[in-house]
């Protein structure tokens, strides 16, 4: 447990894992810092960590080597509904 609240308390992993989530689909390096609205750096960091712990999948485009899109792995989609219960209680409270 240690482990994964070290990963996903860093600054915007879980908005990163949630906004995938609730997106349902694919999103670009553009869309997801749009999301979170965070800084390039961030952003690329915690994709790259996320990617390195099996929570998230880097995909290049087939037909443009330079379109690159993230999406969740089964691993993370079980864990989705947990985040989603802490940003559904934040609101609450």
């Amino acid at each position: 447990v240690d482990d994964l609240l070290e990963l996903l308390t860093k600054s915007k992993a879980l908005h990163v894992l949630l906004e995938l989530h609730l997106a349902n689909r694919n999103l670009s390096f553009t869309d997801l810092k749009r999301r979170v609205d965070s800084a390039s750096t961030t952003v690329s960091r915690r994709l790259t960590e996320l990617e390195n712990s099996g929570f998230i999948e880097r995909k290049m485009d087939a037909f443009n080597s330079k379109s690159i899109h993230y999406s969740l792995t089964e691993k993370s989609r079980t864990l989705a509904p947990v985040i989603q219960s802490m940003y559904d209680w934040c609101k609450i409270n």
